[in-house]
């Protein structure tokens, strides 16, 4: 008895149904090998296309069917679960692409639907040479990875850990907090930074289901899906945590100043040994080793001397700790472009030209000018302040995309200089985008206080007065695009919103776990809009600004369902994997071991015997890598066999698809 198949043609609305001749396409596919049932629906993923379909297979019997609509990445699990329901082999259908590679691609009415009656025909001979496939099992370890410890790793975890379940929090940094901790306020309500920031990282600090490994890195990743095996270095801090009780004699007592990085290059220093500002977590000194007179003569150790807990212990080394864990969360934040590429802004060579995370310092009550607003050279208050929106951004000579969050950072610093020194404020910028919720009214606000809006790309910073009022000046040269003219406005103090980019190490991180980068090199999800925070590699999530600019609401949001994603999974305490994988014939394998050089994913291993390698299944993702490199022709891969193939590409070289 010869198989029993429906073929089933999707218009998409009209994404699909307005560029080809739907009727044509339906009547083919009923002259088609075994074919027994061929119709059209307007939105076949929709309950009612999917209750005509189980009809259908119910009622006619239908032993496996076609289904040509838009892409598989879109709605192959909706139908695999269709034909699951209704007692068929998932694997015993076909998705036949007719939107993203025809209709959405051509104009040409005729041509789109012969195509399509191509694409149909193979799609039809093809889905013949299935064969049934069972899905793989694997138990989840139910332990969770994070990685990154700013606003994003931090709320995941919590989440997580609040569920009940054990996370491992990894940040290189001496504490947590990441970027927010050194933020004053935050848009648009201009709440406190570090009165919702703290006491998460307190509660992290000491939440029983959470292990913090702070100054700390991960070397290595070895597994799959369910079961990690990951390597993390921690270095030394060369004090004792156990009995340090944050003193801070130390401190006091050490010789060397540094100057402060948490200061951002404003007024302030710091000791070799310190603690990396007030609130850190967790509280203890790191001894900084660059800086340090006993790393560099081994003399001094007054650090040592001088603890009345012995808690400094120079001679410590660093740790090798090794987790299991079933599920990861990457969330290692971004960078700040550096306004030194921008030499016609004059920032590293004119004193009072800022970045923003410096101005932010300066806002900050716990910065080093306790909150006050002054000029870098004589401290005094400035009368006027220039504010330079898209630095590095919306730029095709740096970075092309938009950083989200500059026009907003920028607002606030308007408001917060207005309140703080009723400053004029000139705030340069090229489109004003303030898409979130009460950002506009924020904005609003602005325009009534009198800050001054530009509408221009500031073209040149410049320290040449033309008249005695522009005497120890900054000069903005920009050309004015509302009123059409070029504008030279002198201010005291310049800031510099920069760009949002990929942390300065994301290609290494991608590369260490497995993941893609974007051509910017922010890390790639699974599908920009149906799965946002996974990725390509099962049981690995991706949380924050390491997928893209975005705000600190976006941040916490993406965070939570990064979680929720994990957590899906740890109380399924079982995953299935897909079954399409590559497989070898030993008999033909000359054991030459091409593909384990090549295999992108490390599923393939020279076996116990030492002569053929193996393929672990639950580490491949069948991609096809090593079945198109064997010269044996020794690795199929399953349902992608020879045979399915070869029916495939005859199906498309039918010659009577014309009427």
């Amino acid at each position: 008895m010869g198989e029993r198949i429906g073929v089933y043609i999707c218009h998409c609305g009209t994404n699909i149904a307005e560029v080809l001749d739907i009727t044509k396409v339906v009547e083919f596919a009923r002259t088609l090998p075994d074919v027994i049932v061929s119709k059209d629906n307007e939105f076949l993923c929709s309950t009612i296309g999917q209750q005509d379909l189980e009809k259908d297979i119910r009622d006619l019997g239908l032993t496996r069917f076609v289904i040509a609509a838009c892409s598989p990445h879109m709605h192959e699990q909706t139908f695999r679960a269709t034909a699951r329901r209704e007692g068929i082999n998932p694997y015993l259908l076909q998705i036949c692409n007719i939107r993203e590679q025809n209709s959405w691609v051509t104009n040409d009415i005729q041509l789109a639907t012969e195509k399509a009656k191509a694409l149909v025909a193979a799609a039809v001979y093809r889905v013949r040479k299935h064969k049934p496939l069972d899905s793989l099992y694997i138990d989840i370890n139910p332990n969770t990875l994070i990685v990154g410890g700013g606003i994003a790793g931090i709320h995941a975890a919590l989440e997580i850990a609040d569920a009940g379940y054990k996370v491992y929090l990894v940040e290189r940094e001496p504490s947590i907090g990441g970027h927010m901790a050194f933020l004053d306020r935050t848009f648009p309500t201009l709440d406190c930074a570090a009165c919702m920031l703290m006491p998460k990282m307190h509660t992290v600090e000491q939440h029983p289901n959470i292990t913090l490994l702070s100054y700390s890195e991960v070397t290595s990743i070895k597994g799959y899906t369910g079961n990690f095996e990951v390597t993390v270095r921690q270095k030394p801090r060369f004090v004792n945590a156990s009995t340090c009780t944050g003193c801070g004699i130390c401190q006091e007592k050490c010789p060397v100043k540094v100057l402060d990085r948490i200061k951002m290059g404003l007024s302030g220093f710091r000791k070799a040994i310190h603690i990396p500002f007030k609130h850190a977590v967790p509280r203890y000194p790191v001894v900084d080793k660059k800086n340090c007179i006993y790393f560099a003569s081994g003399k001094c150790r007054l650090c040592e001397r001088e603890c009345p807990t012995k808690a400094i212990e120079l001679e410590q080394q660093e740790k090798i700790i090794n987790l299991q864990v079933g599920n990861i969360i990457i969330a290692t934040g971004f960078s700040l472009f550096d306004p030194l590429r921008i030499s016609q802004y004059g920032y590293g060579r004119y004193t009072n030209v800022f970045t923003n995370i410096e101005f932010e310092r300066m806002l900050n009550s716990l910065g080093p000018t306790g909150g006050e607003i002054v000029l870098r050279d004589c401290e005094k208050k400035p009368e006027s302040i220039a504010i330079i929106h898209c630095v590095g951004s919306r730029d095709k000579n740096y970075h092309e995309y938009c950083s989200k969050i500059c026009c907003m950072y920028s607002l606030k610093f308007a408001y917060l200089i207005k309140e703080k020194t009723g400053a004029e404020v000139y705030s340069f910028y090229i489109d004003m985008r303030t898409p979130g919720k009460q950002y506009e009214e924020f904005y609003h606000k602005l325009q009534n206080k009198g800050v001054h809006f530009i509408r221009g790309r500031v073209a040149m910073i410049m320290d040449a007065p033309f008249a005695p009022e522009e005497e120890g000046k900054l000069i903005i040269q920009v050309e004015d695009t509302l009123l059409g003219m070029q504008r030279r406005i002198p201010v005291d103090m310049v800031i510099l919103s920069t760009a949002i980019e990929p942390a300065y190490d994301s290609e290494m991180v991608a590369k260490l776990f497995g993941l893609q980068c974007d051509r910017n090199g922010f890390f790639t999800e699974r599908h920009p809009k149906l799965s946002p925070v996974s990725t390509m590699t099962e049981g690995i999530f991706i949380a924050g600004a390491c997928q893209g600019p975005k705000d600190i609401t976006e941040t916490v949001s993406q965070a939570g369902a990064a979680a929720a994603r994990a957590l899906s999974l740890i109380v399924r305490k079982k995953v299935e994997l897909d079954p399409i994988k590559a497989f070898i014939l030993k008999e033909h394998c000359s054991g030459c071991m091409i593909c384990t050089e090549l295999c992108p994913y490390g599923a393939i291993s020279l076996g116990d015997h030492r002569k053929f390698p193996e393929i672990n299944a639950v580490l491949c993702k069948g991609c096809g890598t090593c079945v198109a490199s064997c010269p044996c022709q020794a690795i199929l891969s399953e349902h992608y066999t020879t045979e399915q193939i070869m029916s495939e590409i005859n199906g498309m070289l039918r010659k009577d698809y014309s009427d």
